[in-house]
């Protein structure tokens, strides 16, 4: 399982978004657990980005019906994936059957450059105004999509 923590004085981690709040829930407190620690590329971009998904994730889901039975991390996880791939990166693959399969490419920091991680949001901006945000008249929500710029 993989969380997205933030490292406060006194080297106490918290969980970086409410889902990972909630998901760290179900570990008992005062149990021992082992973790691997990777650093994230620039933090504050990171967030930003990860608020930017959240966003998004939000929007998309208000216009949507049938999903609150669903795991709400793993439609998230989803979600941000095909928003990825609706941004134009991803790879291809074919599948035993012949079917050709798409993957969202990883955007952890071990596998992109920081100005190419730059770039890909920037084309996430531009498929969540054209896949998510296309009928949306409602102004805060407009004004709080422009503040991602």
């Amino acid at each position: 399982m993989q969380f997205d923590l933030v490292k406060h004085p006194g080297g106490v981690f918290s969980p970086a978004s409410d889902i990972d709040l909630e998901r760290l829930q179900r570990f008992k407190t005062g149990e021992t657990y082992t973790a691997e620690i990777k650093l994230t590329r620039n933090p504050q971009f990171h967030r930003k980005v990860m608020a930017f998904f959240g966003f998004c994730f939000e929007s998309w889901c208000a216009n949507r019906s049938g999903l609150e039975h669903m795991d709400e991390h793993s439609q998230f996880d989803r979600f941000r994936k095909d928003l990825t791939i609706l941004a134009g990166f991803y790879v291809q693959t074919v599948r035993l059957n012949g079917d050709v399969r798409v993957e969202a490419e990883s955007l952890a920091f071990a596998n992109m450059k920081q100005d190419r991680f730059e770039s890909v949001y920037s084309a996430l901006i531009n498929a969540a105004i054209k896949h998510v945000f296309a009928n949306t008249k409602d102004q805060s929500i407009l004004n709080r999509l422009q503040a991602f710029f």
